[in-house]
Protein backbone atom coordinates (compact mmCIF):
# COMPACT_ATOMS: atom_id res chain seq x y z
CA UNK A 1 0.00 0.00 0.00
CA UNK A 2 2.74 2.12 1.08
CA UNK A 3 4.77 1.52 -2.65
CA UNK A 4 1.35 2.83 -4.18
CA UNK A 5 0.99 5.90 -2.58
CA UNK A 6 4.80 6.70 -3.48
CA UNK A 7 4.19 5.37 -7.07
CA UNK A 8 1.02 7.82 -7.26
CA UNK A 9 3.15 10.86 -5.93
CA UNK A 10 5.99 10.89 -8.12
CA UNK A 11 3.26 10.82 -11.41
CA UNK A 12 1.42 13.22 -10.16
CA UNK A 13 1.18 16.34 -12.68
CA UNK A 14 1.85 13.73 -15.92
CA UNK A 15 -1.26 11.58 -16.71
CA UNK A 16 1.25 8.12 -17.57
CA UNK A 17 3.22 8.82 -14.45
CA UNK A 18 6.53 10.32 -16.46
CA UNK A 19 8.47 13.55 -14.66
CA UNK A 20 7.98 16.19 -16.79
CA UNK A 21 10.85 17.16 -18.90
CA UNK A 22 12.39 20.78 -19.85
CA UNK A 23 10.00 22.73 -22.26
CA UNK A 24 11.13 22.79 -25.74
CA UNK A 25 12.50 25.80 -27.56
CA UNK A 26 10.11 27.62 -29.38
CA UNK A 27 12.42 30.34 -31.83
CA UNK A 28 9.09 31.78 -33.34
CA UNK A 29 7.24 32.08 -30.55
CA UNK A 30 10.50 33.62 -28.54
CA UNK A 31 11.13 35.81 -31.76
CA UNK A 32 7.05 36.97 -31.61
CA UNK A 33 7.28 37.84 -28.27
CA UNK A 34 10.49 40.06 -28.27
CA UNK A 35 9.37 41.61 -31.52
CA UNK A 36 6.28 42.78 -29.27
CA UNK A 37 8.67 44.02 -25.92
CA UNK A 38 10.78 45.91 -28.79
CA UNK A 39 7.81 47.62 -30.33
CA UNK A 40 6.14 48.32 -26.87
CA UNK A 41 9.84 49.88 -25.72
CA UNK A 42 9.70 51.93 -28.57
CA UNK A 43 6.18 52.96 -28.87
CA UNK A 44 6.84 53.82 -24.71
CA UNK A 45 9.92 55.99 -25.61
CA UNK A 46 8.10 57.87 -28.59
CA UNK A 47 5.38 58.39 -25.78
CA UNK A 48 7.90 60.09 -23.27
CA UNK A 49 10.01 62.08 -25.66
CA UNK A 50 6.39 63.78 -27.17
CA UNK A 51 5.11 64.41 -23.99
CA UNK A 52 9.13 65.65 -22.47
CA UNK A 53 8.79 68.01 -25.61
CA UNK A 54 5.23 69.60 -24.77
CA UNK A 55 6.54 71.05 -21.71
CA UNK A 56 10.28 70.86 -22.11
CA UNK A 57 11.26 73.52 -25.22
CA UNK A 58 13.86 71.69 -28.33
CA UNK A 59 17.35 72.96 -27.66
CA UNK A 60 17.84 71.95 -30.65
CA UNK A 61 17.21 70.02 -33.88
CA UNK A 62 19.39 67.35 -35.90
CA UNK A 63 18.97 69.33 -38.78
CA UNK A 64 20.27 72.62 -36.76
CA UNK A 65 22.66 70.70 -35.64
CA UNK A 66 24.55 69.40 -39.01
CA UNK A 67 23.81 72.92 -40.46
CA UNK A 68 26.29 74.31 -37.90
CA UNK A 69 28.76 72.04 -37.89
CA UNK A 70 28.17 72.39 -41.85
CA UNK A 71 28.88 76.40 -41.90
CA UNK A 72 31.38 76.08 -38.96
CA UNK A 73 29.89 78.77 -36.71
CA UNK A 74 26.65 77.90 -35.21
CA UNK A 75 23.51 78.98 -35.94
CA UNK A 76 21.36 81.74 -35.24
CA UNK A 77 18.48 80.81 -32.81
CA UNK A 78 16.72 82.00 -30.15
CA UNK A 79 13.59 80.48 -28.55
CA UNK A 80 9.98 82.48 -28.88
CA UNK A 81 7.43 82.04 -26.46
CA UNK A 82 4.10 81.85 -28.80
CA UNK A 83 2.70 84.71 -26.39
CA UNK A 84 5.86 86.83 -27.59
CA UNK A 85 4.91 86.29 -31.49
CA UNK A 86 2.78 88.46 -32.88
CA UNK A 87 -0.58 86.72 -33.58
CA UNK A 88 -1.17 87.52 -37.14
CA UNK A 89 2.59 85.31 -37.59
CA UNK A 90 0.86 82.41 -36.14
CA UNK A 91 -2.01 83.35 -38.72
CA UNK A 92 0.42 83.69 -41.68
CA UNK A 93 1.97 80.33 -41.41
CA UNK A 94 -1.31 78.65 -41.06
CA UNK A 95 -2.41 79.84 -44.69
CA UNK A 96 0.81 79.71 -46.14
CA UNK A 97 1.56 75.65 -45.36
CA UNK A 98 -1.61 74.25 -43.94
CA UNK A 99 -5.15 76.20 -44.04
CA UNK A 100 -6.88 73.12 -42.83
CA UNK A 101 -4.78 73.01 -39.70
CA UNK A 102 -7.22 73.50 -37.18
CA UNK A 103 -9.64 70.96 -38.75
CA UNK A 104 -7.25 67.83 -39.10
CA UNK A 105 -5.86 65.24 -36.63
CA UNK A 106 -1.69 65.62 -38.25
CA UNK A 107 -3.00 64.30 -41.75
CA UNK A 108 -5.23 66.51 -44.21
CA UNK A 109 -6.75 63.91 -46.20
CA UNK A 110 -8.03 66.40 -48.70
CA UNK A 111 -5.10 67.79 -49.85
CA UNK A 112 -3.45 64.34 -49.66
CA UNK A 113 -6.29 63.13 -51.91
CA UNK A 114 -6.12 66.71 -54.29
CA UNK A 115 -2.19 65.85 -54.28
CA UNK A 116 -2.59 62.32 -55.51
CA UNK A 117 -4.97 63.65 -58.27
CA UNK A 118 -2.35 65.87 -58.85
CA UNK A 119 -0.08 62.99 -59.92
CA UNK A 120 2.14 63.88 -57.12
CA UNK A 121 3.61 67.15 -57.79
CA UNK A 122 1.88 68.88 -54.91
CA UNK A 123 2.93 68.91 -51.31
CA UNK A 124 0.25 67.68 -48.80
CA UNK A 125 2.79 67.81 -45.84
CA UNK A 126 1.26 69.28 -42.96
CA UNK A 127 2.25 71.78 -40.01
CA UNK A 128 2.26 68.82 -37.61
CA UNK A 129 4.40 66.35 -39.95
CA UNK A 130 6.95 69.07 -40.43
CA UNK A 131 7.30 69.79 -36.46
CA UNK A 132 7.46 65.92 -36.08
CA UNK A 133 10.42 65.73 -38.96
CA UNK A 134 12.17 68.90 -37.83
CA UNK A 135 11.87 68.06 -34.13
CA UNK A 136 11.98 64.10 -33.66
CA UNK A 137 13.61 63.10 -36.78
CA UNK A 138 15.60 64.04 -40.08
CA UNK A 139 15.17 65.31 -43.58
CA UNK A 140 15.72 63.54 -46.38
CA UNK A 141 13.20 61.04 -48.58
CA UNK A 142 13.26 57.85 -47.10
CA UNK A 143 10.58 55.12 -46.10
CA UNK A 144 11.82 54.59 -42.37
CA UNK A 145 11.77 58.54 -42.21
CA UNK A 146 8.06 58.66 -43.22
CA UNK A 147 6.55 55.31 -41.12
CA UNK A 148 8.09 57.18 -38.11
CA UNK A 149 6.55 60.37 -38.88
CA UNK A 150 3.42 58.72 -39.83
CA UNK A 151 3.83 56.96 -35.98
CA UNK A 152 4.42 60.17 -34.49
CA UNK A 153 1.87 62.73 -35.45
CA UNK A 154 -1.21 61.39 -34.21
CA UNK A 155 0.83 61.13 -30.68
CA UNK A 156 2.00 64.66 -30.76
CA UNK A 157 -1.76 65.89 -31.78
CA UNK A 158 -2.77 64.06 -29.59
CA UNK A 159 -0.51 65.35 -26.44
CA UNK A 160 0.24 69.00 -27.65
CA UNK A 161 -2.54 71.81 -28.23
CA UNK A 162 -2.84 73.29 -31.62
CA UNK A 163 -1.18 76.79 -29.92
CA UNK A 164 1.96 74.51 -28.96
CA UNK A 165 2.51 72.38 -32.11
CA UNK A 166 2.72 75.74 -33.82
CA UNK A 167 4.87 77.11 -31.30
CA UNK A 168 7.44 75.09 -31.80
CA UNK A 169 7.33 74.95 -35.48
CA UNK A 170 8.04 78.62 -35.46
CA UNK A 171 11.22 78.14 -33.17
CA UNK A 172 12.48 75.14 -35.46
CA UNK A 173 11.72 76.52 -39.04
CA UNK A 174 14.55 77.39 -41.15
CA UNK A 175 14.42 81.15 -42.42
CA UNK A 176 17.60 81.13 -44.20
CA UNK A 177 21.37 79.59 -44.20
CA UNK A 178 22.09 79.43 -40.53
CA UNK A 179 18.91 81.40 -39.63
CA UNK A 180 16.44 79.12 -37.61
CA UNK A 181 13.09 80.49 -35.52
CA UNK A 182 11.56 82.94 -36.53
CA UNK A 183 12.63 85.32 -33.16
CA UNK A 184 15.83 84.86 -35.53
CA UNK A 185 14.41 85.48 -38.67
CA UNK A 186 12.62 88.72 -37.66
CA UNK A 187 16.13 90.42 -36.02
CA UNK A 188 17.68 88.78 -39.50
CA UNK A 189 14.94 90.69 -42.38
CA UNK A 190 13.69 93.41 -40.64
CA UNK A 191 15.97 93.98 -37.61
CA UNK A 192 12.77 93.98 -35.15
CA UNK A 193 11.41 91.19 -32.40
CA UNK A 194 9.10 88.58 -33.41
CA UNK A 195 6.27 90.66 -31.29
CA UNK A 196 6.58 93.39 -33.49
CA UNK A 197 6.31 92.24 -37.00
CA UNK A 198 3.74 93.79 -39.02
CA UNK A 199 0.75 91.79 -41.50
CA UNK A 200 3.19 92.35 -44.41
CA UNK A 201 6.73 91.00 -42.68
CA UNK A 202 4.92 88.05 -41.57
CA UNK A 203 3.72 86.97 -44.81
CA UNK A 204 6.81 87.33 -46.26
CA UNK A 205 8.33 85.12 -43.74
CA UNK A 206 6.02 82.70 -44.56
CA UNK A 207 6.43 83.10 -47.71
CA UNK A 208 10.17 82.22 -48.15
CA UNK A 209 9.22 78.96 -46.07
CA UNK A 210 9.49 76.41 -48.79
CA UNK A 211 12.52 77.74 -49.86
CA UNK A 212 14.64 79.30 -47.46
CA UNK A 213 17.77 79.37 -48.67
CA UNK A 214 17.08 80.67 -52.46
CA UNK A 215 13.99 83.23 -51.16
CA UNK A 216 14.86 86.40 -49.03
CA UNK A 217 12.21 88.26 -47.02
CA UNK A 218 13.91 91.37 -47.01
CA UNK A 219 14.12 91.46 -50.68
CA UNK A 220 11.77 89.47 -52.10
CA UNK A 221 11.42 88.54 -55.97
CA UNK A 222 8.59 89.28 -58.02
CA UNK A 223 6.90 85.50 -57.17
CA UNK A 224 7.30 86.17 -53.43
CA UNK A 225 5.95 89.33 -53.54
CA UNK A 226 2.71 87.89 -55.03
CA UNK A 227 2.91 85.00 -53.12
CA UNK A 228 3.11 87.11 -49.81
CA UNK A 229 0.18 89.39 -50.41
CA UNK A 230 -1.78 86.05 -51.24
CA UNK A 231 -0.65 84.43 -47.66
CA UNK A 232 -1.57 88.14 -45.84
CA UNK A 233 -4.97 87.80 -47.39
CA UNK A 234 -5.17 84.06 -46.44
CA UNK A 235 -4.28 85.03 -42.85
CA UNK A 236 -7.10 87.64 -43.19
CA UNK A 237 -9.64 85.08 -44.06
CA UNK A 238 -8.88 82.77 -41.45
CA UNK A 239 -9.38 84.99 -38.43
CA UNK A 240 -12.65 86.00 -39.68
CA UNK A 241 -14.08 82.43 -40.46
CA UNK A 242 -12.81 81.18 -37.28
CA UNK A 243 -10.45 78.77 -39.00
CA UNK A 244 -7.63 80.59 -36.18
CA UNK A 245 -9.55 79.56 -33.79
CA UNK A 246 -7.88 76.46 -32.19
CA UNK A 247 -4.51 78.13 -31.94
CA UNK A 248 -5.53 81.90 -30.94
Amino acid sequence: MTTLRKTARKGEGNVDGRAAGPRRFRPVRWLVRWLWRLVFAVASVVVLVVLLYKVVNPPTTLYMFGEGRRLGSGVDHSWVAADAIAPVMLRSVVAAEDANYCTHWGFDMVAIRDAIEAGGNRGASTISQQVVKNTFLWHGRNYTRKALEAMITPVMEALWSKRRILEVYLNVAEFDQGVFGVGAAARHYFGVGPEALSATQAARLAAILPDPKGRSASDPSNSVRRRAAGIRDGAATIARDGRAACFE
